[in-house]
């Protein structure tokens, strides 16, 4: 912090007015300059990060309907085989956790790609028992495992990476600006996606989840190690403890990400809407804007205060994608769910990370997006067996109502801060 400058005695009332201005205008400067140099740090792995991702993206519209479609499965499978790359997430986020906090953060994102890649060749071999869906979709139920394991790896590895290289006091900005590469790449993906869908069919997705995580590790492989932090590594039950609340308040939240990922393009699909992702891509796209412009507010307003705010805009979006009479409207709903969105996970991300060990911020990562994880593991069949008989709209009525728990608890983390001055991490 730059001290202003004092004025003597002898000059009392006379401070000079252009000093002033010289300090405030130094004041402003040196935030801006620590900005680039955070944004610099954080570049390379979100270039990683926003590769790797794209696997997840190209499959993301395309998936359902291979599934529903193609293989002539119920909604309820759709969601299943949605949710198990999440099932495997929540089963592999402590392991990946610990990994990235004792062998290091770059060793967990390079798992994670190799994983990856069997995963493509998972895709690949469930389209040889095309006739036998049963065992086509376990298959491909093996490779959105292996999936979800990667993808714990590699997000649980990026964001202890950033954080060794940001610093704790920048948490929500490393985990907004890793997430937002995320979901810049599922944005993508989706157009991409369904124009491969569209031309070479699922082997077309199936090739390029396989040579994607390939490639990603030319990039990962010249960048340099950081050393885990050292010290005694608390254990699990004193880590779940400490971020339990905020993970309670995104995993509700993330119902309605659930939704948006599972059941929008089947809702379009459902409605004669067309493109079948501009729905999903209208949530991602709305989520990268926000992080990009605001992912700086839960460092510096505290997490609670901005988890609460955005998961009531999120709410509505969901909202007006289930009331929604044409595609304009949904899509516009959508862009209100994903940019409610992009701030409650960071927001309550900050809450999380503050309550943790320095040593364990990686296994701290992982218990939080444990909660995720169960989210949507079990969330999206859920919502899978709500849409069959109540039809789909009724999958983002669910989702709203889930939703808005989050703002209970938000709340409740915004009264503990404000009764324990300067623990919620932002200004005060």
């Amino acid at each position: 912090m730059v001290a202003p400058p004092t004025a003597s005695a002898a000059d009392t009332g006379s401070f000079p007015p252009r000093a002033m201005t010289n300090w405030r205008d130094s004041c402003r400067a040196s935030p801006d300059k620590s900005h680039r140099s955070e944004i610099l740090m954080l570049l390379p792995i979100m270039a990683a990060v926003f590769i790797a991702f794209l696997v997840v993206g190209l499959a993301l519209p395309v998936l359902p309907l291979h599934v529903h479609q193609g293989l002539t499965l119920s909604t309820f499978v759709v969601g299943l085989v949605t949710g198990s790359q999440f099932v495997a997430s929540l089963i592999s986020r402590v392991w990946a956790g610990r990994y990235a906090d004792r062998r290091g953060a770059k060793r967990a994102v390079v798992a994670g790609l190799l994983a990856a890649f069997v995963a493509g060749l998972c895709y690949a071999a469930s389209l040889g028992f095309v006739a036998q869906p049963v065992l086509s979709v376990t298959i491909l139920l093996t490779g959105r495992a292996l999936l979800g394991g990667a993808e714990s790896f590699i997000i649980t590895g990026a964001v202890a990476w950033g954080l060794t290289r940001a610093g704790p006091q920048n948490a929500g900005r490393v985990i907004a600006w890793v997430g937002m590469a995320m979901f810049a790449a599922l944005a993508l993906g989706a157009p991409v996606g369904t124009t491969l869908y569209a031309s070479g069919g699922f082997a077309a997705v199936a090739a390029a989840t396989t040579l994607v995580p390939l490639a990603t590790l030319l990039l990962v492989a010249p960048l340099a190690v950081v050393a885990p932090q050292r010290g005694a590594q608390p254990g699990l039950l004193r880590v779940a403890r400490a971020v339990w609340l905020p993970g309670v308040g995104s995993a509700l939240s993330s119902i309605g990400f659930g939704a948006m990922i599972g059941f929008s393009s089947l809702l379009a699909a459902e409605r004669g809407w067309s493109p079948l992702w501009l729905t999903f891509s209208a949530f991602a796209v709305a989520l990268v804007m926000a992080r990009l412009l605001f992912g700086h507010l839960p460092d510096r307003l505290g997490g609670a205060k901005v988890a609460l705010v955005s998961v009531l805009i999120e709410a509505a979006g969901l909202a007006l994608i289930w009331l929604a009479p044409g595609h304009a409207v949904a899509a516009l709903g959508a862009a209100l769910t994903g940019f409610g969105y992009a701030l409650v996970y960071p927001g309550l991300g900050v809450e999380a990370v503050r309550r943790a060990p320095p040593q364990s911020r990686g296994l701290a990562m992982g218990a939080y997006t444990v909660f995720l994880d169960v989210a949507l593991g079990f969330g999206s069949p859920a919502l899978g067996l709500v849409g069959g008989p109540a039809g789909l709209g009724a999958v983002f009525l669910a989702s709203t109502l889930a939703v808005l728990g989050t703002a209970v608890i938000a709340m409740r983390l915004l009264f503990a801060a404000r009764a324990t001055p300067n623990s919620d991490g932002g200004s005060t």
